[in-house]
């Protein structure tokens, strides 16, 4: 592609934001490489990773890229056989964390898509990881300046004596500069170091007064620092176990380089897998930024964009354009007026180009469909006025006719304001006839113009056609819509007329125009009317046709849930008459065996006795079956005694859910009181409600406090942040302070390294605002200095 369609086109500010989103520089050096490829099948290669990663994003989440550092000079050195500093080492741990975090990341198969294909999990599967490695440096180093004082036994030894040594000559230097004798010759009472070496600071008068040895003076004169020869045995003892510790330090470094050596070919692995994840992904967050789709690739020379949106605009307020070319026309001339989106039409058609040749998604709707071009030649010129010059032209000019010397049936080829800059005329002529040239040839051509001649143009000529960039008169404001297959007006009296240009300043010109341009402005007048009539036509029929869908889908649902209503109530309806059928059919056999047995009776008022018994008792049992045919099929059943004179305010329990409300509004004349529970409100019926008081009220909960002890009981007083960006480091340090909180512990220390400070000064600035940290501190010498702070919890 030439260098200047791709500066025309912008794509050098498309790479820019992908390059941005990149989090190492091995993903950046990818990212700048960027160029549209010509081989379809590399094209769509490079789509389907862009399509992996952002599947991946969409089912996982963002991936832990944090601690990727480029550690090929440090693998170099270490090839070579030399030392690798602290600094290095913590790289190389980093980026080993940062394999392992990927390996995780992979390690569940998504039960919800097949990734055995997948370009980001064949990517990942390549990584090596070497937790052995990671934590032996972890261990052994603190920051860039700094070994831990557990690298090995003999360096915490050799620095146990060095302390010890360090306190007893404090203590003798101490007790000299009190004393009485000495105390009138110290310029300070305190001790001080100079030249590693332990000093007091002595007025110059006295100098001779205190035998030892002079290292220093301040700038006035006035103050000497002398070592007094009572100490010198000490500060050499000291500085013969700094020499040790030194050594100790080189063997450490020595140890843990050699371990690195070990595995340079799986880290150079690494670093290649690293730079192509951090890129794919990078595509990935480019593509859901600007809600982009993968397009469909061809070689058929056709494009078919559907509410495609220019990436480098506003995605809020950009208005969506659909553009298709190449099935029934290989050429599109479009009109219109100034600022009403030709020239962001043709940018965005080229721009989707080289975009999706270059494997990025395209900010569209499903659907798009883009060629792969042997060659895009753009010819846009941003700057238009009426100050155009033959220079302007000749400019113009001159690139066209390196676009005619290479363009073919498989170039796209895109004109801004085509034959301008000229005489009308001739610049109309020329026009048409590099359009004609093009389209013999075969390639997909797209011009935008003024002139009328090439609206006529488009007209009459076969694979030719025409679109405009609509435009209200009304308001004077383009709406950026494109029309295709309708020519555009010019709208030069509409907007002359409206702005107040007199009308008969317009009638005359009016009269300057032929009567063809006349007759061809009116059918383009007409054209437009019609075409506006039919789409309000239409864009009612479907807001009718929706409300239709939507009356029918609501009554479906109705009359769904009313059959289901009526099965059951009638389901249960029988079951009841069922019942009541058993009872009446029991005690009409009662009464007749009752009757039976009255008839056999001799005494006439014992059988007029017993017979008005039995019809007593079935009366009864009628009046039982009439009762329960009367009772609701759905009884409320409270648990207890109704609670009376409830007013708002009240504390109750809401029985059935078990769980405790606030009386809203009591209860109506159907007993149902409004109840606030937790954020809802609901309606509950008085027997399910029960008083409650606010004070010895407490809710039962399940096991979650045993749950909190047993995590309480296992946290760790130290937390390691370091490889991870602030906004990952923030979270993690947030939910350890919380369990950390919850376990007791007064203090604890968050290991962030030294590094350039970035992630050090966002941890102090989210602890100023921590509701459990009492204060922090940075580290001091041998806890970690300012590779950690140390944190005091409330």
């Amino acid at each position: 592609m030439e260098e200047r369609t791709l500066r025309i086109l912008e794509f050098v500010k498309i790479k820019d934001k992908l390059v941005s989103l990149c989090t190492s520089e091995l993903g950046r050096e990818l990212a700048n490489e960027l160029m549209p490829q010509t081989e379809p099948e590399e094209a769509e290669r490079l789509l389907r990773e862009t399509t992996d990663a952002v599947d991946f994003v969409l089912r996982r989440g963002r991936p832990p890229l944090g601690g990727i550092h480029d550690v090929r000079d440090t693998l170099r050195r270490a090839e070579l056989g030399m030392t690798l500093n602290p600094g290095e080492l913590l790289r190389i741990a980093d980026t080993l964390r940062a394999a392992r975090n990927l390996k995780s990341y992979v390690s569940e198969a998504d039960p919800r898509a097949d990734e055995s294909n997948n370009h980001v999990r064949n990517l990942i599967a390549s990584i090596t990881p070497n937790k052995r490695i990671e934590d032996s440096i972890d261990a052994a180093v603190i920051s860039d300046e700094e070994i831990s004082d557990n690298a090995s036994s003999t360096l915490a030894g050799i620095r146990r004596r060095i302390r010890a040594e360090q306190e007893s000559l404090k203590d003798k230097l101490n007790s000299m500069i009190h004393s009485s004798k000495y105390q009138k010759y110290m310029q300070e009472s305190l001790v001080t170091i100079r030249g590693d070496r332990y000093v007091i600071p002595v007025k110059a008068e006295y100098r001779n007064e205190i035998p030892g040895l002079v290292h220093d003076s301040s700038a006035s004169g006035a103050t000497v620092y002398i070592e007094p020869m009572s100490v010198v045995e000490a500060n050499n003892n000291i500085k013969q176990l700094r020499i040790k510790e030194q050594l100790e330090i080189e063997r450490i470094l020595q140890e843990l380089t050699g371990e690195v050596a070990g595995i340079i070919e799986p880290l150079k692995t690494n670093m290649t897998m690293f730079a192509q994840l951090d890129y794919a992904f990078a595509k990935a967050r480019l593509s859901l930024d600007l809600d982009c789709v993968c397009p469909k690739l061809n070689r058929d020379k056709r494009i078919n964009i559907k509410k495609g949106r220019h990436p480098l605009l506003d995605k809020k307020t950009v208005v969506p354009i659909d553009l298709w070319i190449g099935d029934d026309f290989t050429t599109l001339v479009i009109t219109g007026p100034n600022t009403g989106g030709k020239t962001v039409t043709l940018k965005t058609v080229g721009l989707f180009t080289l975009m999706a040749q270059s494997g990025l998604h395209v900010p569209a709707a499903e659907g798009t469909e883009m060629c792969v071009f042997g060659n895009v030649f753009a010819d846009i010129g941003d700057e238009q006025s009426i100050e155009q010059s033959l220079s302007t032209f000749s400019s113009h000019m001159k690139n066209i006719v390196e676009i005619l010397s290479r363009a073919d049936d498989m170039s796209l080829v895109l004109f801004d304001e085509l034959g301008a800059g000229t005489d009308p005329t001739e610049g109309a002529a020329l026009a048409m006839s590099i359009l004609e040239n093009l389209h013999k040839r075969g390639s997909i051509t797209i011009a935008t113009t003024h002139y009328s001649e090439l609206k006529v143009y488009a007209l009459t000529t076969n694979g030719v056609e025409n679109a405009c960039c609509e435009f209200d008169v009304e308001t004077l404001r383009p709406t950026y819509r494109l029309l295709i297959g309708v020519p555009g007006k010019s709208n030069a009296f509409a907007i002359s007329k409206r702005l107040g240009l007199s009308g008969d300043i317009l009638d005359r010109a009016r009269e300057f125009l032929s009567g063809e341009e006349i007759q061809f402005e009116d059918i383009l007048m007409r054209i437009e009317k019609n075409r506006r009539e039919s789409e309000q036509e239409r864009l009612q029929a479907e807001s009718l046709r929706l409300e239709i869908e939507k009356l029918k889908k609501e009554l479906e649902e109705q009359k769904h849930k009313l059959s289901s209503q009526k099965e059951r109530f009638l389901r249960e309806a029988r079951e009841e008459a069922r019942k009541i059928l058993l009872d009446a059919r029991k005690d009409a056999d009662d009464v007749l065996e009752e009757m039976k047995q009255a008839a056999k009776l001799q005494d006439e008022k014992e059988r007029r006795r017993a017979a008005e018994e039995a019809k007593s008792k079935l009366r009864g049992s009628i009046g039982k079956i009439e009762g329960s045919l009367a009772e609701s099929l759905f009884q409320r059943k409270g648990f207890i005694k109704a609670p009376e004179n409830l007013k708002p305010g009240d504390s109750v329990l809401i029985l059935n859910l078990n769980r405790k409300g606030t009386v809203i509004t009591p209860p109506d004349k159907d007993g149902e009181a409004v109840i606030q529970a937790g954020i809802m409100k609901i309606n509950v019926h008085v027997t399910n409600l029960k008083l409650v008081d606010e004070q010895s009220y407490e809710i039962e909960r399940s096991g979650t406090a045993a749950i909190g002890m047993s995590k309480a009981m296992s946290i760790s007083p130290r937390t390691d942040i370091r490889g991870m960006n602030v906004e990952e480091a923030i979270m993690a340090l947030g939910k350890y302070l919380d369990d950390a909180a919850m376990s007791g512990l007064s203090e604890v220390t968050v290991v962030h390294g030294k590094g350039t400070g970035v992630l050090r000064s966002g941890v102090h600035q989210y602890l100023k605002t921590n509701h459990h940290v009492k204060s922090f501190r940075l580290g001091q010498y041998g806890e970690g200095e300012t590779g950690v702070t140390i944190v005091t919890l409330k």
